[in-house]
């Protein structure tokens, strides 16, 4: 069963909400962890065809000139779709970021057969005392190293897989050895009142 410490983590910065109102994404940034260890990165700007707006410029502090040389998002997606092979994918708020890359995959024919976890309804139920679940107060609030850099895609990335393996060292700690993949895809989709159950039958 494949374990939640070998993933890919991933982040896509975007000139809006929503591919099916005709945004595109800007940056994609990843990391791939293999036993807790990170052990290769991907980070590329891509160029969606069109300006984007002065609040995403401000936002994200990617501007139009950054993008006028950058490569298609097509050209951008086919290498990432080989760096991402068939590893299982997580991200921070998981639907936003699913959504668009299934959106620009589906643009040049690819897929991948792996499955994505959210890091952000994980973190609902491992953190719940948390001040909020936004990546940057989870980063601070369970003091993990940042370089203070957010709404860039391998900055937000990077501290997602140490958020996501932090949250994989607690449930160990609680005795839960080598969470699987698929163990912390059922803790985003447990109740909050039935946690504590699951928790107590997934102890070794």
């Amino acid at each position: 069963m494949p374990q939640a410490s070998s993933v890919v983590v991933l982040d896509f910065e975007t000139t809006g909400l929503s591919p099916n109102l005709g945004d595109r994404a800007i940056e994609i940034g990843a990391v791939k962890l293999v036993d807790g260890e990170i052990v290769d990165s991907f980070q590329q700007l891509m160029n969606p065809g069109f300006r984007v707006s002065s609040f995403i410029e401000s936002y994200t502090g990617i501007t139009n000139n950054m993008l006028r040389t950058a490569p298609s998002c097509d050209e951008v997606m086919a290498a990432f779709s080989e760096f991402i092979a068939d590893e299982n994918l997580i991200a921070h708020n998981a639907s936003f970021d699913k959504r668009f890359l299934d959106a620009e995959l589906e643009r040049i024919n690819c897929s991948y057969s792996g499955e994505f976890a959210c890091s952000l309804l994980v973190a609902r139920r491992l953190i719940p005392d948390a001040p909020s679940h936004k990546l940057g107060e989870l980063v601070r609030y369970k003091n993990i190293e940042n370089n203070g850099v957010f709404h860039r895609a391998l900055a937000d990335a990077q501290m997602t897989a140490h958020l996501w393996l932090r949250m994989v060292e607690d449930l160990e700690r609680a005795g839960i050895v080598k969470p699987s993949f698929e163990f912390m895809q059922t803790v985003s989709k447990t109740a909050k009142g039935k946690l504590n159950l699951l928790l107590a039958r997934s102890r070794v």
